[in-house]
């Protein structure tokens, strides 16, 4: 066969006509914009592998001057924020438990009369660890804090007590991954990201594909109501993400040995609904998208802010405010504290709920909309 001479009318032609195309396909333009920038102002702006003010408790049970200053020491550190002050160490432990606060400061009732003995009182530091990224800064700062601290305070006849080492012993416990453990914060997380790159991304596809290959036509030649058709869609997929989960499990458990503390049947239960929200997204899309390609290109969409601003890459907290408020619409950032919560925690129903609602919301919200769809692409 003979080749023709390459001419460049023919290719600005060509070049024409796949502008014309791109200018028709609008949501693979808008995905070829938009993730870059995502991606810009993501990693540009929100990702912070150095979190500070972190919501801190502080027992305070010696009132004396000392104690005062050790309080005002942490709140112009730029690491801690003191958001409560609980009564006891029960309402310390249950704080740490729902992840309300990152750190726990607990100064015991002679702490200024052993202080002034020279007895090197301790004073309590107390962290989530489950996290070990979002801690470990805060931690060396503090350590960092205590050796002139309470310099200040140590004038005229105490200033005997300033020495090279702090006057007392700060004593930190790492709560629930003492040993900093990365595998531990990882892989339970990984159900959440396996989950919602999985069902979201295979649901998509399901409408679409039926689209493509002229089988949708036969779904809307019969009587079968949209909530079955989408009901009757995403059971399949229910199964396969529990078995995701069951595989994930079972590695974690050992492969990577992760301490599963509370309750696998709690978490099974749970898992469901946080399967349901993904599920219910990738059949919106699927009723969006006019094809395969714009439906894996919404998954995408989905997943990468899912990925970055749920606290599975880094920490939450050390994100600004806006990318905060954004990570907590999506039910990743929820499911990770539920699932980290039971497996490394030991939580119950009661310290999981706050992040169970959120979940709930989401997903009704979508199976709504992916219903409505659904009706429109019927009409």
């Amino acid at each position: 066969m003979k080749l023709h001479e390459f001419k460049w009318s023919r290719f600005w032609a060509m070049v024409g006509k796949e502008f014309i195309q791109m200018r028709r396909d609008r949501v693979t333009f808008a995905m070829m914009i938009g993730i870059p920038m995502i991606q810009l102002i993501l990693f540009g702006y929100a990702i912070n592998s150095d979190p500070k003010h972190l919501p801190t408790a502080v027992y305070a049970a010696d009132n004396s001057v000392f104690s005062r200053t050790l309080v005002w020491a942490l709140r112009n550190s730029s690491y801690f924020d003191i958001v409560r002050e609980p009564r006891n160490e029960a309402e310390i432990q249950t704080l740490l438990a729902q992840g309300t606060v990152q750190f726990a400061v607990q100064i015991p009732v002679d702490f200024s009369r052993k202080l002034l003995r020279g007895e090197h009182p301790d004073l309590l530091l107390e962290a989530d660890a489950t996290d070990p990224s979002a801690v470990g800064f805060a931690i060396s700062a503090i350590n960092l804090l205590t050796t002139d601290v309470l310099n200040r305070d140590l004038t005229g006849p105490l200033a005997k007590l300033r020495a090279s080492l702090a006057p007392f012993h700060l004593v930190t416990q790492q709560h629930y991954n003492p040993e900093n453990i990365t595998q531990y914060n990882i892989v339970p997380g990984l159900m959440g990201v396996m989950l919602t790159m999985t069902m979201v991304m295979i649901t998509a596809l399901a409408i679409t594909r039926e689209r493509e290959r002229g089988t949708m036509e036969n779904l809307l030649s019969t009587p079968v109501h949209p909530g079955e058709v989408i009901v009757g869609k995403i059971i399949p997929y229910i199964t396969v993400g529990y078995i995701q989960v069951f595989l994930i499990l079972l590695a974690a458990k050992f492969l990577f040995n992760v301490p599963i503390v509370g309750s696998v049947p709690l978490l099974l239960g749970l898992v469901l609904l946080f399967i349901v929200a993904n599920l219910a997204v990738g059949i919106t899309f699927s009723t969006v998208a006019k094809n395969q390609l714009q439906a894996v290109q919404m998954a995408f969409f989905f997943f990468l802010p899912s990925l970055l601003l749920s606290g599975y890459m880094f920490p939450f907290r050390g994100m600004p405010n806006w990318a905060q408020d954004v990570g907590e619409v999506l039910p990743l950032t929820h499911f990770l504290r539920v699932v980290r919560g039971i497996l490394l925690k030991g939580n119950g129903l009661s310290e999981i709920a706050p992040d169970l609602w959120p979940i709930a919301l989401f997903a009704g919200i979508m199976v709504t909309l992916g219903i409505t769809r659904y009706r429109r692409t019927l009409d």
